[in-house]
């Protein structure tokens, strides 16, 4: 079984990345957008085990994104990505979906 995850950023160069090592595992999907609206639209459509909050998304946003994923979504988990490496973006993402929020 495969886990979706959204990845949020701002920077397209680096929403590319990481739509690129997200989808390089099997047992992951990634979408990756960069805006919030994009955001909710999938969180909408699509079922999404996990959103990473990438780079660029400032403190207020944030707090919207929040707010209004979990309103979808209570189950949602969500978790700040600020780079590195994809052996820490696994290690970010493995520690993620194994906590219960």
């Amino acid at each position: 079984m495969q886990t979706t995850i959204l990845y949020i950023g701002r920077d397209t160069e680096i929403t590319t990345v990481m739509n690129r090592l997200l989808n390089a595992r099997p047992e992951w999907k990634g979408i990756c957008v960069c805006t919030d609206d994009e955001a909710i639209s999938v969180c909408k459509e699509q079922q999404i085990d996990l959103v990473l909050l990438g780079n660029g998304i400032d403190a207020e946003c944030e707090k919207v994104l929040r707010t209004k994923l979990t309103e979808i979504r209570p189950e949602l988990k969500i978790i700040q990505h600020y780079g590195g490496g994809s052996g820490l973006l696994y290690g970010e993402i493995m520690t993620a979906l194994s906590q219960d929020f």
